[in-house]
């Protein structure tokens, strides 16, 4: 197991994405996933956000052949969210949302745990470092499934976080709601165009460093295409 760990984590430090998945996906999905997940916690970022990446094409693939050991994947993931579980679930939020972006079965099936997360009347996530990748994984879900996320009132709950005092957490909220097309948060996003705030952005497989103000900026163009 520990040769499998470190030949998986070699294989995460590389680049481009697509060869970094091709290898991950020659392997068996359930040693993989049993790999990866305890990769979300690694302290190289490029080695975490891979993980994540990885996690969501594996048990995808997993979904097609074996739907349960899929969910249960999903299940585990969202137990470590749990007060229960006595941990923290740090990575889980972006792992889950990658893998409902990639798999559209599983998006139907649970998708509202990523809604209920942001509600205080749900399963709401206090922890700004939580918070951050509940955001990041709602702008990923709002890429390929933002009926999924339409339909649950998403954008309502998504609000309030562009006022929040963590800056990775108002950058990625204003990143999902103008992919999700929200008009009613023009002013605001226009507001936050000024923001210097940075952080760091993974997207396809590239981590690039950004400004509240520049996701605030985009997002805006998303919402009202320039003519």
């Amino acid at each position: 197991m520990k040769a499998e760990k470190e030949s998986i984590i070699k294989c995460l430090q590389g680049e481009p994405l697509d060869t970094v998945l091709a290898e991950v996906m020659q392997r068996p999905p359930r040693r993989a996933i049993s790999t990866l997940i305890p990769l979300l916690l690694h302290g190289e970022e490029k080695v975490r956000w891979h993980a994540v990446s990885a996690l969501g094409a594996v048990t995808a693939a997993l979904a097609e052949t074996n739907p349960e050991a899929a969910r249960n994947i999903v299940r585990r993931l969202m137990w470590n969210l749990n007060d229960e579980s006595g941990g923290i679930g740090w990575g889980a939020p972006e792992a889950l949302a990658e893998i409902m972006a990639v798999h559209g079965g599983l998006a139907g099936e649970f998708g509202h745990m990523l809604v209920a997360y942001m509600r205080p009347d749900g399963s709401y996530l206090e922890l700004p470092a939580l918070q951050r990748g509940l955001m990041w994984g709602l702008g990923r879900l709002a890429e390929t499934r933002s009926d999924v996320l339409r339909t649950r009132d998403a954008p309502v709950y998504l609000r309030p976080y562009l006022d929040s005092e963590d800056a990775e957490v108002r950058g990625l909220a204003a990143r999902a709601l103008g992919l999700l097309k929200v008009d009613e948060v023009k002013e605001r996003l226009d507001a936050l165009k000024e923001d210097p705030a940075t952080f760091t952005l993974y997207s396809r497989g590239v981590l690039t460093p950004v400004t509240v103000g520049s996701l605030a900026g985009a997002a805006l163009k998303l919402i009202s295409p320039d003519p």
